[in-house]
């Protein structure tokens, strides 16, 4: 042990070099818990149940037999390592009873908060059970077996967050499967009752079905920041505001620019129409919450229409990103003329060429999507792109010059949306 070590902790090298378990009221330490262990074990548990709330809800049978006899092992290991002056060592063996008692709470879904909370409880109580009759001629013992206890209690937490976190990292691939086997039923058509089952979800009669299209985040342009750790964390926001709207049961598949949704649905029709408000709303808090633009596509079917409602949401959102329409939620109600504009046929290879003469002018092409999406504002256009209202001007006169297209009339501004639909959908935008 170095010197700075030592400095640090000023009784290890005595308790080391000596291995006798330090006196408090004149009794080895180890002597006085380990006489206790049964019963403070079970005044241990008594408190977890009293203090945390998930302990509380556990049976009878498993508070009096696997926890207890849980806390009796970790209050063994702590009398060994008192008594020896040793710490156990993670792959000798002492510490796989801690190790296994963690890897349950983990497949009973206990949160790891919980499970560290009560081992600092039952530190704390343990701790308070050796000091109870120490005075102050017993200050250096004091020191010796606080510095011991924390150290251990650092290994233990070490042993039981890692057994923890891998049962958990396996349960919860596990679990992701079986929703992703569920999602792929009900948009494949099939029988989703018993992926539903393997799931632990109930199948819904009907779902709300949205295809979204996800912008980036700041971060992910920002220099010095990885863009694909943004993204992710994007998209990890975004997928637990969904499961906090539905308490876990929205169906997802989504990457750094989108995906699609599922959301359970007792009825369509109410889904798309008395349930807007709060479907808006839970988009709103999507974006804000992955700190990016959201565009999103929305119908809704019966459990066994569930393809067709993915086919239309998808045209819906294709036609609202190539109209240029602002973020938010839209369905074929919102975008009739557009959505109908969108069809193959000679009219809407007609309106697309319309703006064929843009086709090298990125700029202008940009501007203009913008135009539309902030509702033929000159203003509010050059706010967005960050230029003068004058240069917006500029670019719309060159646009009148090379289409002939009005930008400012009514009836010109509604044959300029129309076009910049058709144009979008024929160019993939």
């Amino acid at each position: 042990m170095s010197m700075a070590d030592h400095r640090r902790h000023p009784h290890r090298r005595q308790r080391q070099a000596t291995h006798s378990a330090p006196l408090i009221g004149g009794v080895p330490v180890d002597v006085r818990l380990g006489r206790a262990v049964p019963a403070l074990a079970r005044r241990m548990v008594a408190l977890f149940t009293e203090r945390l709330p998930t302990y509380a809800m556990l049976p009878g049978e498993e508070l009096a037999g696997d926890i207890t006899r849980a806390c009796e092992e970790n209050l063994r290991v702590v009398v060994r390592s008192l008594r020896t002056g040793r710490f156990p060592s993670p792959g000798d063996g002492e510490l796989e009873e801690l190790a296994r008692s963690a890897s349950r709470r983990a497949e009973e879904g206990i949160p790891l908060s919980a499970v560290l909370s009560a081992y600092h409880l039952g530190w704390r109580l343990g701790l308070d059970e050796v000091l109870a009759d120490a005075g102050p001629e017993d200050l250096p013992a004091v020191l010796e077996v606080q510095d011991l206890l924390l150290e251990q209690l650092q290994l233990v937490t070490s042993v039981v967050t890692d057994a923890y976190q891998e049962v958990r990292e396996a349960v919860h691939g596990q679990e992701l499967a079986a929703r992703h086997a569920l999602l792929s039923a009900l948009l494949d058509g099939q029988d989703a009752a018993e992926a539903a089952q393997r799931a632990g979800l109930r199948r819904a009669p009907a779902y709300t079905v949205l295809t979204l299209a996800l912008g980036e985040h700041p971060d992910e342009h920002r220099p010095g920041v990885s863009a694909a750790v943004a993204a992710r964390r994007k998209v990890h926001r975004a997928q637990a505001e969904l499961d906090h709207h539905t308490r876990g049961e929205a169906l997802y598949a989504l990457g750094p620019h989108g995906g699609r949704v599922l959301l359970p649905a007792e009825e369509p029709e109410r889904a798309l129409h008395e349930g807007w408000p709060e479907l808006t709303g839970l988009l709103a808090r999507v974006a804000s919450r992955a700190g990016a633009r959201v565009h999103a596509g929305v119908a809704a079917a019966a459990h066994d229409a569930v393809a067709g409602a993915v086919r239309e949401s998808e045209e819906v959102l294709g036609v609202v990103r190539a109209s240029g329409r602002a973020p938010g939620a839209y369905r074929v109600l919102d975008v009739l003329i557009d959505y109908q504009l969108s069809r193959p046929g000679p009219a809407r290879d007609r309106l697309a060429g319309l703006l064929a003469p843009l086709r090298g002018h990125p700029v202008l092409l940009e501007t203009l999507r913008t135009y539309a999406a902030h509702a033929f504002s000159r203003r509010a256009t050059a706010e967005a792109l960050h230029v003068h209202p004058n240069t917006v001007d500029y670019r719309l006169r060159r646009v009148t010059r090379l289409t002939g297209l009005e930008t400012a009339s009514q009836p010109g501004l509604l044959e300029l949306q129309a076009a910049l639909t058709a144009y979008g959908v024929s160019e993939g935008a």
